[in-house]
């Protein structure tokens, strides 16, 4: 009886023992963070007037924003915490900021090269885009949940969006985790938490998706 209770304890070690190395720095064992939503499909311009599609996010993890550049209020402020982000991971070849101009009226791509300049920022790890108001906004509510969808149905030339959250998208399109606020050093830090475990990820299946609120050029 002991020699069958010595056997039967020497099995299941040796079991563990083979999950263990199987699955020791493995995925399966990490907890992830949620999937929140979807980038739906666009093309916008970037700040050298070469176009921009949601593909182009593919493989890559992307912190997202808005903002305009006549902005005195929270922008400036925002994109210095989005230059602390910049900094850190710049050299990752797989991370990218991706910032939407709200005011596209204003925000042409000439002054978004002129703005980008001033940041003295490598414009393929931080590309400023610009396109359809509308276009914009949606992507904005339905996409990275920056604002309240149901603002979409408000009259566009009545609407201004001015937020101060970042999102987080990962290696297949997914808004993940929760959005940060720009302007709290306590979320820029657990987004650069968050930014580093999504780096390590391996990229699986692209979930892009099309929707009726697809952004258009």
């Amino acid at each position: 009886m002991k020699k069958w209770m010595v056997y039967s304890l020497f099995f299941v070690v040796l079991t563990l023992g083979f999950y263990f190395l199987l699955f020791n720095g493995n995925d399966h064992w990490k907890k992830k963070s949620a999937i929140i939503s979807y980038v739906q499909p666009f093309k916008f311009t970037t700040q050298d007037s070469l176009p921009f599609r949601h593909t182009d996010m593919l493989g890559k993890v992307c912190v997202v924003e808005y903002f305009f550049t006549t902005c005195k209020g929270i922008c400036p402020t925002m994109n210095q915490n989005m230059k602390g982000i910049y900094e850190t991971f710049k050299d990752e070849p797989n991370f990218m900021v991706v910032a939407h101009t709200c005011d596209p009226e204003r925000d042409s791509v000439a002054r978004l090269k002129y703005y980008a300049d001033s940041l003295k920022i490598n414009t393929k790890k931080w590309v400023l885009l610009t396109g359809r108001k509308d276009s914009l906004y949606r992507q904005a509510r339905n996409s990275y949940l920056l604002d309240d969808p149901k603002n979409n149905f408000e009259k566009l030339e009545d609407q201004f969006l001015h937020t101060q959250f970042f999102a987080v998208v990962d290696k297949d399109g997914q808004v993940r985790g929760q959005i940060y606020d720009g302007l709290k050093k306590k979320d820029i830090e657990k987004l650069k938490e968050h930014v580093a475990k999504l780096l390590q990820e391996p990229s699986g299946k692209p979930r892009f998706v099309n929707s009726v609120f697809s952004a258009k050029p």
